[in-house]
């Protein structure tokens, strides 16, 4: 997507043809800076302190590590430890392990030596794959939104929590792909952009590549979407999901589940936007299943912004001497959920309905 005017993806492979390069999301909206990762350790932390983060992209910046991993000696042992070390990185993005798993797969089907080759091209088309993944969903959920709209004048109007556009994958997005399609078709747009605590992605990061690609939002606080449905000023819900279950549980950032049920209890779409590598086919449901990442406490102790100079500080919001518990996610249950948009097309929230996408994903009944 667009940056400046400029096109820019999340990773990339440097003109080395060894280092990759990724935007350090730590520092938006504020700065936008670029990181290089030249090791398994890089890459490591890139993840764990989410320099990158989202689904998607972790997924695809484990595979570059795994590649830089390689480069560094290519043994069975080395492959084992790239896995080991990244998969502890985030418990609960299902794309991590997914990403990790194919990369071993497909190199321990080649010669140590040819292995760095090997995990370099590999890494890079999972990262393209991605791209045409969203860019399928893109499509596929502009179809809703246009039913949705029904070709009047009045904007769309479309809540969306934390951050599931183009930062949280290579390209595009997840649940912000739609939306950046319908914004590029000439589709009246809005969309309401939940702050997203305690680390503030919608806030700071949706809000910023809406505004770089010129797409109407307005920042609420987390608590309001409810009182916008009451008031008939939400016409859907869209989000993204870290992990969906086989029958349509959908694992998203914390706030999600109450997003659900506000949009339930008030008639409002509630979509979630998940390619099939988001989709864990091993597990059956969710609720009490999916881990559940626990995070620093100072997450939601302090907040970090621009001071009046202009500078960058962080500030305390808490008593000092209040406990703080810092859940990443929640799951929302597939029944308060509408629909599944896929890169396959939208899929009813259930075992049947993913099914019907993705049949070589669920064993057949035994006939008689």
């Amino acid at each position: 997507m667009k940056v400046q005017g400029k096109h820019w993806r999340t990773i990339w492979l440097h003109d080395d043809g060894a280092s990759v390069g990724i935007l350090d999301q730590t520092q938006l909206p504020h700065r936008f800076e670029t990181a290089t990762l030249t090791n398994l350790a890089d890459a490591a932390k890139a993840i764990q302190t989410m320099q990158v983060r989202g689904a998607p992209l972790i997924g695809a910046t484990a595979a570059y590590g795994v590649a830089l991993a390689m480069g560094a000696g290519a043994s069975d042992a080395a492959l084992e430890e790239a896995h080991r070390v990244l998969l502890a990185t985030r418990p609960t993005a299902i794309n991590l392990r997914w990403a990790l798993d194919d990369m071993a797969a497909h190199l321990r089907a080649v010669p140590e030596a040819e292995r760095a080759a090997t995990a370099y091209a590999r890494a890079a088309a999972i990262a393209n794959a991605d791209v045409a993944q969203n860019e399928a969903i893109a499509k596929h959920g502009l179809g809703l939104f246009e039913a949705a709209q029904r070709g009047g004048a009045a904007p769309l109007n479309v809540l969306t929590h934390c951050n599931a556009g183009w930062l949280a994958t290579v390209d595009w997005g997840t649940a912000l792909a739609p939306i950046y399609l319908a914004h590029e078709s000439g589709l009246p747009i809005h969309v309401w952009v939940d702050e997203t605590r305690p680390r503030n992605q919608g806030a700071s990061l949706t809000a910023w590549e809406l505004g770089q690609h010129g797409v109407p939002h307005t920042v609420i606080v987390d608590n309001a979407g409810g009182h916008l449905m009451q008031s008939g000023e939400v016409n859907l819900c869209i989000v993204g999901s870290d992990r969906t279950t086989a029958n349509g549980d959908v694992c998203n950032k914390i706030g999600t589940y109450l997003k659900a049920l506000a949009a339930t209890d008030n008639g409002v779409p509630f979509y979630v936007a998940v390619p099939g590598t988001s989709i864990d086919w091993t597990m059956g449901d969710g609720v009490g299943r999916i881990p559940i990442e626990e995070r620093d406490g100072a997450e939601v102790a302090s907040m970090t912004g621009l001071d009046e100079k202009g500078a960058l500080a962080t500030i305390r919001l808490t008593p000092a001497a209040s406990p703080v518990r810092n859940l990443a996610f929640d799951v929302t249950p597939a029944r308060l959920v509408t629909g599944l948009i896929t890169e396959r097309g939208v899929a009813k929230a259930s075992r049947q309905g993913l099914a019907a996408l993705y049949p070589e994903h669920y064993p057949k009944e035994p006939a008689g």
